[in-house]
């Protein structure tokens, strides 16, 4: 964990987050206490892109026990091909955000040369492309699976940069060094201990089949996006869209979305597909307040997320 001092400023990035003001760590009780608590003590900060989701604490805990109990728990995987992974992953979706911070995790891993390859677009080995047990693979997959998620809530939510605006170009490099110590695994992460902020789910994840932990860890998480007020017409259109999408962004253009008259379908549907199209116009007319947009952002990001790593299963398959 963060020296004193240094965990105050990091939680203070927080005031960056856009259309949502996050519960400071000071104010949070309860369930965003507890996910907070464990967010510093198994990542190392309070996590900007966990941390945004606390308006609504039971999206707030199956973002972080999705992220957990993939990328930071202890597991089959070494802690670098999951960097790795999450790394390639943003920045196939264009995140930059993810990519540097990433990037920082992998420098202090001894990956500097692959971190700088990915963030150049270059091509580098995918762990997921080797030979695996089901549950390494699984454990690979489910990294996949929350920075496919991520990477949209941070698109919504969030600047280019993990690091505040404030910080000039000459620090940088220096704030990105010790940024990254921050972000090594930490000894005591063992896994599962985050399942117990979620009520038990009762979906079986196909891909998770040999690692018990991710599979309950993801089964937690679709129970809690299915129990948020999202309308069966949002959920129903944004379903039927994806299952004829092939993974592949839009563009520039949002004319594929224009014909959709309500605004929060057309939000959720531009999250889904697209979010770095989503602009203030679009969140406005959504009217939507902090939990309810973080809600709509959420499951959007996460059935997204299912989408592309179906997807992805699919390919690897044929």
């Amino acid at each position: 964990m963060a020296p004193t001092l240094v965990r105050f400023a990091l939680r203070r990035v927080s005031r960056e987050v856009r259309y949502v003001r996050p519960i400071s760590f000071g104010r949070a009780s309860g369930l965003v206490r507890d996910v907070y608590r464990q967010l510093e003590r198994d990542f190392g900060m309070l996590a900007p892109p966990v941390a945004l989701h606390s308006p609504s604490p039971t999206v707030l805990a199956a973002t972080w026990t999705m992220l957990r109990e993939s990328l930071v728990a202890a597991g089959e995987t070494s802690r670098a091909d999951r960097e790795v992974v999450a790394s390639l992953v943003s920045q196939a979706n264009s995140c930059p955000y993810c990519v540097e911070v990433h990037g920082m995790a992998l420098d202090s891993l001894g990956r500097s040369s692959v971190a700088s390859a990915i963030a150049a677009g270059e091509a580098v080995p995918d762990p997921l492309d080797g030979a695996l047990s089901a549950a390494a693979r699984a454990e690979l997959t489910a990294v996949a699976f929350t920075f496919h998620y991520l990477n949209r809530v941070v698109s919504v939510f969030l600047g280019p940069s993990p690091l505040p605006s404030s910080v000039p170009d000459s620090a940088r490099s220096r704030a990105k060094a010790v940024l990254g110590r921050f972000l090594r695994p930490v000894e005591d992460a063992s896994p599962g201990l985050s399942l117990d902020l979620l009520p038990a789910g009762s979906r079986v994840f196909s891909w998770a089949a040999g690692n018990p932990v991710v599979e309950d860890a993801f089964s937690r998480a679709e129970s809690a996006f299915a129990s948020v007020g999202i309308s069966p017409a949002v959920r129903n259109t944004v379903r039927r869209t994806l299952s004829t999408w092939d993974g592949v962004p839009p563009g520039l253009s949002r004319s594929w979305v224009d014909t959709v008259d309500d605004p929060v379908t057309r939000l959720a549907l531009v999250v889904a597909k697209a979010p770095y199209q989503v602009d203030d116009t679009l969140v406005a007319s959504a009217g939507l307040d902090d939990r309810e947009l973080i809600e709509l952002v959420g499951w959007a990001s996460f059935v997204a997320a299912a989408h592309r790593v179906s997807l992805t299963s699919i390919r690897k398959a044929a």
